[in-house]
């Protein structure tokens, strides 16, 4: 398939995107070279708004080049991983970008995780400086790991900093953001404060490096559970970003608002929000953290133009119960990842806001993004054509060597130039995750005569009852099919007969009464008998991941205790 070139080979040409070649070629480049581009082209634009305080792309660009020599002095050169523990604010976009100019590798963290989860990622990754905030609920994590020589240093930036200033001043009279006493730490001799870091005049001799060096390492449970770097080369981003740039086919000239909801630090946004931003000139409207009405009176007041998020997100939007007094027309296009979009949600939200929502889908081994629906043409519940440069198989669950027919189903398998090189010291791992240069995503779908791949299901997430496989997501589809179904989630649970037995989580709709009688009748004439749950729990809310994605890992380990 490398060489074909053809429809019979390659489907999706027929329904690629008017004015867009799938074989549109990308030149490697480095990624803080797009930052570079940006403060060039766009200079006194604004580049982010925090809190009500902006700042452009020449000042984002100036404060970088300034991280990075504060981090050269500390020792920064090629390959050394420094660590971000750091929520959305302009700081997570300035020291990733230093870090980058100076040669280093970034680690992301995720804020929310426990001191033995930093740990770990820690060592695995051999990161050996963090920057983090000097917010107590950030500090208390890093302090330990200081203490007990995990980590050897750490830089601490002034949160009040990033606020305007009648910000600030609330800020220390409210007291209701706890701050870290840096200053009185035990390990302030390994602390660098972010003041005197940033002491320079940002002048240094940048190191040559090749777009094939590591840029991030960023940890994915991946198929097996166990955490993972994958290693994601700054070309890799850099591609990825451009092709999500020519996905969008936004005119360069456009001035638009991005809406950072999600993480910065997970590969979605990462690429979605941040290096699609930078590279398109936007305006980043940046949130710590979310919230469902915060979000709403922002898109309200800061008017963004384009917004990534995930089915949940969308789904909460368009079900809050004053949404009707929120105008968010201002949104013109919005793309969905990290899990299946329900039809009904995208067909609401659209019509909400007048203008187009859109699923995509990757991974973190891909930089993120390998497929997304044309805003011009999608069809119900697939998740789209690949990305220009980008191939996709599905091969046989029980050989991976084997292509499947198209509209058979399979795993799903990628090959592209935002594919990762393989997993950060575990080369047995990256070996099972490849046949030959496609990466195997863990993932069942299949490919329509057109083009467009639909998924089935996680292979992990199969529940084999009786023998017979029993894809959760299809149970899901059809509970979300009853109005009175706000959010669900299906598990295999142990069976003493069957072996597994698909059970369902459902969170119902504010006012709904309905019973697991009145969904069970509703699902008789539309699962099979090895489909049915055997059993429906209601919960007043579901667990969910890092980036708002319902939680089937979560739910699992319930059932198992």
């Amino acid at each position: 398939m490398q060489a074909a070139t053809g429809t019979e080979n390659r489907p999706w040409l027929r329904s690629y995107p008017a004015g867009l070649s799938w074989s549109a070629e990308v030149k490697p480049g480095l990624v803080h070279g797009l930052l570079d581009e940006a403060v060039e082209r766009f200079g006194p634009r604004k580049c982010t708004v925090f809190e009500g305080k902006t700042l452009s792309y020449d000042e984002i660009g100036a404060l970088s080049d300034r991280a990075a020599k504060g981090l050269a002095a500390l020792g920064v050169r090629k390959g050394v991983r420094v660590g971000l523990l750091l929520p959305n604010s302009p700081t997570y976009i300035i020291y990733y970008f230093g870090i980058l100019k100076a040669g280093g590798t970034v680690v992301n963290f995720n804020p929310l995780y426990s001191v033995e989860e930093i740990a770990f990622q820690i060592r695995d990754s051999g990161t050996q400086i963090m920057v983090t905030l000097d917010l107590q609920l950030l500090f208390e994590k890093v302090e330990p790991l200081l203490a007990d020589g995990t980590l050897g240093r750490a830089v601490v930036a002034d949160f009040a900093a990033l606020l305007p200033k009648l910000k600030q001043i609330g800020l220390k009279l409210t007291r209701k953001v706890r701050r870290a006493n840096i200053g009185f730490s035990r390990q302030r001799k390994k602390i660098v404060r972010e003041r005197d870091l940033l002491a320079n005049n940002g002048r240094f001799v940048r190191p040559e490096i090749k777009p094939e060096a590591v840029a991030v390492l960023q940890y994915t449970g991946g198929t097996t559970g166990t955490p993972k770097g994958a290693m994601l080369s700054h070309a890799n981003i850099f591609i990825n970003t451009a092709q999500v740039r020519m996905w969008g086919q936004r005119p360069r000239e456009a001035a638009d608002r991005i809406l950072g909801v999600l993480p910065l630090f997970h590969v979605f946004a990462m690429t979605t929000v941040m290096t699609f931003g930078i590279a398109s000139g936007m305006e980043i409207i940046l949130m710590p953290k979310f919230d469902l009405g915060r979000t709403l009176k922002l898109i309200v007041s800061a008017r963004p133009t384009v917004m990534p998020g995930v089915p949940t997100l969308f789904q909460a939007m368009l079900h809050h119960r004053h949404i009707e007094s929120f105008d968010l027309s201002s949104l013109q296009f919005c793309i969905s990842g990290g899990a299946a979009l329900p039809m009904e949600v995208k067909k609401g939200f659209e019509k909400l806001i007048g203008g187009s929502l859109v699923e995509g889908y990757g991974l973190s081994e891909t930089s993120p993004v390998a497929t997304c629906n044309p805003f011009d043409g999608h069809k119900d519940g697939s998740i789209g054509l690949p990305l220009p440069q980008t191939d996709i198989t599905i091969r046989s669950l029980e050989n991976p060597a084997t292509e499947m027919p198209l509209g058979e189903p399979g795993e799903i398998c990628i090959a592209g130039p935002q594919v990762m090189s393989g997993y950060w010291n575990k080369a047995d791992e990256t070996a099972a995750v490849f046949v030959g240069r496609y990466l195997r995503t863990g993932d069942v779908g299949y490919m329509d005569q057109d083009g467009f791949i639909f998924i089935v299901d996680r292979i992990k997430d199969m529940i084999n009852s009786a023998g017979f496989k029993v894809y959760p997501r299809r149970v899901e589809d059809a509970l979300y099919e009853h109005p009175a179904v706000a959010e669900c989630c299906v598990v295999g649970i142990p069976d003493s007969y069957r072996g597994e037995a698909p059970k369902a989580f459902v969170r119902l709709h504010e006012d709904r009464k309905e019973t697991a009688v009145d969904l069970m009748t509703f699902l008789r004439p539309k699962l099979s008998k090895l489909e049915l749950p055997v059993a429906i729990e209601f919960r007043d809310e579901l667990p969910k991941t890092m980036i708002g994605k319902l939680s089937k890992k979560a739910l699992r380990a319930e059932t198992r205790c």
